[in-house]
Order: structure tokens, then sequence, then C-alpha cells
């Protein structure tokens, strides 16, 4: 899920690609995918595109998940904020590839860099892409199916879910995300309380349910008012989205 590129996470950006059912990197349909039209599939199979990667489009309006959230804060964190790590992402691989056309020994301090960058705008492209798909007019409610079978195995209820995620949300100092995660070794769901998309995370775990709380994704309707943008997001939630690919992604590592 987070610091996507490096090698000691090299399941975590293919269990991404599979829970969407998308081979992973290539953005073809995955054996015993999820059907074409599944919101997070198709986020996905959009994010890369001719050789780059592309800034999917939204699956609904900039004002369909009205009064939750905003048709201005929609725009603003779409267009702009999410197409910046998109340019950031294919600016960093260009000049990853460049520094090993020049020759020579690999200047190591460069490469540093990049590869922070690599982690820091690829992290950021590909949990948006999911935050998007995982929301939709008409949602909330609660999950039905084998995710709601799993909530209950994972965390003893709905209830004891949406406390857990909630507050872990709520609490993160300064900006974040709140992720519900699939856990593949123990066949679990897990709460991330991740402070920095780049670098906090747990390695082979695939992101279901992300929910941004950096500033720009709340404050020009909720203002310093977390709680209340957490409480409001509830009600967009696509469960059935969420539901689909953790389908695929169990599948995937052979648990069903």
């Amino acid at each position: 899920m987070l610091n996507l590129f490096s090698r000691r996470n090299v399941l975590l950006t293919s269990s991404l690609a599979l829970a969407a059912g998308y081979d992973a990197g290539l953005g073809a349909p995955a054996v015993d995918s999820p059907p074409r039209g599944s919101p997070i599939a198709d986020a996905i199979g959009a994010s890369f595109a001719d050789g780059k990667y592309t800034l999917p489009p939204l699956p609904y309006g900039y004002d369909a998940l009205e009064p939750h959230i905003d048709k201005e804060t929609m725009t603003l964190h779409h267009d702009k904020h999410h197409l910046a790590y998109v340019t950031g992402l294919n600016n960093t691989l260009k000049a990853m590839a460049d520094l090993r056309a020049a020759g020579g020994e690999i200047n190591a301090a460069l490469l540093t860099g990049l590869e922070e960058d690599l982690a820091f705008h690829g992290s950021g492209h590909l949990l948006h892409s999911v935050f998007w798909a995982s929301m939709g007019p008409g949602g909330g409610g609660d999950p039905a199916g084998p995710l709601a079978e799993a909530i209950a195995k994972s965390f003893g209820s709905l209830a004891d879910f949406r406390a857990h995620f909630t507050r872990a949300t709520a609490s993160i100092k300064g900006s974040g995300w709140g992720v519900l995660a699939y856990e593949p070794v123990g066949d679990l769901l897990v709460v991330l309380q991740v402070k920095q998309h780049d670098l906090q995370t747990l390695p082979g775990c695939a992101p279901l349910l992300p929910l941004d709380v950096w500033e720009h994704a709340y404050y020009l309707r909720y203002q310093n008012k977390r709680a209340d943008y957490i409480k409001a997001w509830w009600n967009v939630v696509n469960w059935q989205a969420v539901n689909d690919a953790y389908v695929a992604v169990r599948r995937m590592y052979g648990r069903t």
C-alpha cells in the first residue's frame, strides 16, 4: 500500500492491483477477477496507460457526494492534488531513467532522493485511486457478504470496527490516512493509522478502504472539524466496491 515501489513492498503493489482485478502494472484483467464495471477495478485500470501513470476519472460527478463532501473540494482534490502525485510519479521515473542512462557510477545521493520521491508520489497516486472508487452516491449503510463476515472476525463487530477506524483516523497527528487493509498472512482485516503514506505501512497489505485526512480533503467545508468530516464520510462509502476488492485479493492469495 505504502512505499509501493521499494523491493520490500513488491507484494503490496501486486496485491493492490490484484484486489482491483488487474494484473500489476499492466492494467489487464487478472484471472478470476471481478467483472469490469467494479469501481475499484476500473480505477486501477485507468491509473496506468500507454506506459505512463494517469489520473483516473471520478466514477461519478464532482457534486455526487454532496452534502457530505462538497463539489469544490472534490474538484480541487481530484484535479489538482491527485494530479500532482501523477505528475510527480512520472517525472520521478523519467529522472531515474535519465540517471541510469548517464552511464558511470550512479550518484547515490540523487538516487536516494528519487527513491523517496517514488514512494511518496506512487503511494499518493494509488491511495487516491482507491479512495475515489471506494465512495459513491447512494453509499453508506452497512457492508454485506464476505466483507461483513471478515469485519466481524477481525474486529468483533461492525460497531467495533467503525469505532476503531474512526478513532484511529481522527487522532492522526497532522496529515495522513486511515486505511482498512487486508493482511494476507493472518487472513485478517487491519486498520492502519498512516501518518506518512510513503513510510508507515505493513508490507503485503492491500488497501481496501482508505480515508484521506490531509486538510485539503475536508478543510473547505469542515475547517478544523475532522471528526465531523469522518462522520459524514461513512455516508458515502461504497461497500459493494470494497467487498469486491476484498473477495478478489483473498482469491489471489488462495484464501477462498
